[in-house]
């Protein structure tokens, strides 16, 4: 008797253990269904999922990439004449100026068909400030003007390599690839140094640096200088070799006029209708 109940008591715990699954039958039944389709029907099924997903993506990284980078950011070394260059972009007026220590932004309406509107940023010169300031704005750069004074050039060529090979080797702005315009201001001065010799030395110069910062090179966490190889490797650098568009003009924020007369901007103002 206690043979027989022990028995029938292990037969019913096994039955408690093992439940009918409540959704076998709708199971086998989507699996009879799938088995009965074409081949061919699936996999153009499988491959319509796989298309919007793609495309989903992919808009999403467009758009919100197309939405953000509407900065054009004027950088360069103290007393390159950014400033002066700003107020002359957006106002036209000529305005005496000094170093700046802060930010300068305000709303720059293109000279073309579109009015194509942009937020234009003065960023900091001094070596101590332009790096956090770049880290800060680089992001939404849909353009960088980078003023360097022409007049004083030749004793700054080391200085303005090291601030451009800085910028160029950042992986954010590699990666955005926004116009790199290189203005080469004060061109009203007589010993003001052309647009094509300044590329010309500004070549050779980075060609060096790279060589010196081949350390910093070997990087790879993006932060500010040394993240991106400049350049096409065991070739000599030049700037057709970089991933953004890159363009050497010639301006005068000041102009051959001085305080009274009109500015010489009209290449930058061309290149900016462009963007």
């Amino acid at each position: 008797m206690e043979t027989g109940n022990t028995g029938g008591n292990m037969g019913g715990k096994a039955d408690m253990e093992m439940p009918e699954n409540p959704f076998e039958p709708y199971i086998e039944s989507l699996r009879q269904q799938l088995e009965d389709q074409d081949p061919v029907f699936l996999i153009g099924v499988i491959v319509a999922l796989a298309v919007v997903v793609i495309t989903c993506v992919f808009l999403k990284y467009f758009l919100s990439s197309k939405t953000v980078r509407s900065a054009v950011l004027l950088v360069g070394l103290c007393d390159a004449g950014k400033t002066l260059l700003f107020s002359r972009l957006l106002s036209g007026k000529f305005k005496r100026t000094q170093t700046s220590i802060t930010d300068s932004s305000a709303p720059y309406k293109a000279k073309n068909e579109r009015g194509s509107t942009w937020t234009l940023i003065d960023l900091p010169g001094h070596d101590s400030l332009r790096s956090q300031y770049l880290e800060k704005f680089k992001s939404s750069a849909r353009a960088i003007v980078f003023v360097v004074d022409a007049a004083i050039f030749q004793k700054e060529v080391r200085d303005v390599a090291e601030f451009l090979y800085i910028l160029l080797t950042d992986a954010v702005i590699s990666r955005n690839a926004p116009a790199l315009l290189v203005a080469c201001n004060k061109q009203d001065i007589t010993m003001a140094k052309s647009a094509k010799l300044i590329q010309q030395q500004l070549e050779k110069e980075l060609n060096t640096l790279r060589v010196t910062h081949s350390a910093a090179l070997s990087s790879q966490d993006g932060s500010l200088g040394g993240s991106v190889h400049l350049g096409k490797k065991g070739k000599d650098f030049e700037f057709s070799q970089l991933p953004l568009k890159v363009e050497f003009l010639e301006c005068s924020a000041r102009g051959s006029k001085g305080e009274e007369g009109d500015s010489d901007i009209e290449s930058l103002e061309k290149s900016l209708a462009k963007l």
